[in-house]
């Protein structure tokens, strides 16, 4: 079998898994192979995601590992057996190869959070906030504003979909204060926050300038479980790119580190409650006072 050119996030990470998993039980890579009849070269370019695995050999190397978890096994089945096509495989060549990724990441979440400093998440980006974005970046006319703008936007199928994922936003106030996007188009993103907190399965925060105190981390991040939290990836945005986290430690980091950020931050956005039952101060109304703001 052909070794791969073009490896994705998904493969990779299933690869990454695999090798983890070999550590854990002490085996060295020629032994491991014995186990599914295939020598340790073979087994590393599945390991370094080069080439992929079949259903039934990964099995008999989980049986080998000790892997015993019925829904840990389930959900590294599916990572390995994935074709890696879904709807974002139309815009294969008109946005870059990391949003496709991005995509595919998502459309495996049960339950994501997301927290983000300077800009609105991007699961919530009206076109006209996404345009304002890619003003400049898409500036050299080498890629295509318009096909990002409809990426992004077909992004947020998932928040409304059948597969009842849940999803947790924690933004900080700088984000929502912004102006590059122009008065009308903030307002819109602003009003368009609030309906999508109406969601059942969708809870917005705000982390205001006056928290009790400076927040644990402050890059933007994103932690997508695909239904199992060993499993889960941590996306960061880092100067020049994107970094991807599978590391149970880091996985377990972010977890703590999202739940102090939400800890921090004025309670959800809950549009149930009416207003004599809201706390003094909330996500509610601030988001409300930063609309009023627009207007003057």
């Amino acid at each position: 079998m052909a070794l791969r050119t073009q490896i994705s996030e998904r493969q990779r990470r299933f690869g990454a898994e695999l090798r983890r998993l070999r550590e854990a039980a002490g085996l060295a890579v020629k032994d491991a192979g014995a186990l599914i009849g295939m020598g340790g070269p073979q087994l590393s370019h599945i390991e370094a995601a080069r080439t992929g695995l079949d259903p039934t050999r990964l099995a008999t190397l989980l049986d080998g590992y000790g892997c015993t978890g019925e829904t840990y096994v389930a959900i590294l089945r599916e990572l390995g057996a994935g074709d890696g096509k879904g709807w974002w495989t139309a815009f294969k060549g008109q946005v870059p190869g990391v949003a496709l990724d991005l995509a595919e990441i998502e459309n495996r979440v049960t339950y994501l959070c997301n927290y983000e400093t300077l800009y609105v998440p991007g699961l919530l980006q009206l076109p006209g906030y996404v345009e304002a974005v890619y003003e400049d970046s898409y500036r050299d006319g080498k890629r295509d504003t318009a096909a990002a703008v409809r990426f992004r936007v077909e992004r947020q199928r998932i928040l409304t979909d059948e597969k009842h994922r849940q999803f947790r936003f924690v933004i900080h106030e700088a984000a929502l204060r912004m102006r590059f996007p122009g008065d009308t188009v903030m307002r819109e993103q602003l009003l368009h926050l609030l309906d999508v907190a109406e969601l059942p399965n969708v809870s917005i925060q705000v982390l205001p300038f006056a928290a009790a105190k400076n927040p644990p981390y402050s890059n933007s991040f994103a932690l997508c479980d695909p239904g199992c939290t060993q499993l889960s990836t941590v996306i960061l945005d880092v100067p020049g790119g994107t970094e991807y986290l599978g590391d149970p430690e880091d996985i377990q980091a972010y977890h703590r580190r999202f739940q102090q950020l939400s800890d921090l931050a004025l309670p959800a956005v809950d549009t149930r409650k009416s207003l004599r039952e809201l706390p003094s101060r909330d996500s509610w109304g601030l988001l409300h006072h930063l609309l009023y703001l627009l207007q003057s």
